[in-house]
This record gives C-alpha cells, structure tokens and sequence, in this order.
C-alpha cells in the first residue's frame, strides 16, 4: 500500500502529539484518519463538515468507540454523497473489516504507532483483476487444511447456486 499522505505531510512525533491530545481531549473517541485510494472514480468526501488536515484527501474522524464498521461506511456513504447503486469498500491495513466489527476493536487491532487508525476507501472497481487483486489472491494461498477445506466448501456452494440460477 502507498504510504498515506498524511503521514507524509506530518512528521512522526507531530502525529503522535496530536493522536494523544485527542485520545486525552475524546477518550471516547478514536482518531481516524480517511483517504480515497488513488486511481478509482468513487467522489472525495465533502470536507465542509470535516476536519481536513491536507490538500491531498486526509480526513480526520473522531469516532464513537462503540461504533460498527457497517455504520461508519453509513457516515462516509452520507459524505461522499454516493447513489444507492455505487458500492464503497473501506480498508484497514489493505483488509475489508467485518461490518459487524466494533471501531475500538479495530482501532486495538490496527493503530499505527503515531496513535491513528488509518482507513482507506474505494469504489467497486478495486476489485478488478489487476496486479493488485492478483498479488492479493496469490497471498491468501494456504497450506492449513482448514482454510483450504472452507475455500472448497464456498467453491461448491458458488457452483451450485450458479447451476440453480441464484
């Protein structure tokens, strides 16, 4: 993944400084930082109501801990202004979160050592078959056999609805 541009606009200690003053400031809260991932037509988010550390699409969220991954892309759906037709997929670490996940419970798993949580977004278009899909599909290459055995069972039942028509 790109390194973000927030992190290349703010030196490391700043990051830290300002990631700690919010946690002291919100403890309820978690900093995350949002960027559109470069090279998709999904709109940016409209910045009126945010705050925007840079010219280059960082946004800052302080989010409820208690808040899903599903209601999340429900507020950056509602920034972005997105027709009920287009999909938005948000990534953490170059990984889609379970929808059901709690943002604190990612925020643990995944914060960056300056204190933020980064987030990227996309549009349906990641998903093509480019070198990035592929690279991701030759990682996923498993030899434990419970893996391999639910990839079998999912390819099955893939098969099937398709024989059925669903």
């Amino acid at each position: 993944m790109a390194k973000s541009s927030f992190k290349i606009e703010h030196d490391f200690e700043k990051r830290r400084a300002e990631a700690a003053r919010i946690r002291a400031k919100y403890p309820d809260r978690i900093p995350v930082i949002v960027e559109k991932i470069k090279g998709n037509d999904i709109p940016n988010i409209d910045r009126r109501s945010e705050q925007q550390f840079d010219a280059k699409c960082s946004i800052l969220y302080l989010v409820p801990a208690d808040l899903t991954v599903g209601q999340f892309v429900y507020v950056i759906r509602k920034r972005i202004k997105l027709s009920a037709e287009r999909a938005i997929f948000l990534f953490v670490d170059n990984v889609l979160p379970p929808t059901g996940a709690i943002m604190s419970t990612i925020y643990d798993e995944k914060k960056d050592e300056d204190g933020f949580l980064y987030v990227t977004y996309s549009g349906e278009n990641t998903f093509d078959m480019g070198p990035g899909l592929k690279q991701l599909l030759l990682s996923e290459q498993s030899s434990n056999p419970t893996e391999l055995r639910s990839r079998d069972q999912n390819s099955k039942f893939r098969r099937l609805c398709a024989k059925q028509g669903q």
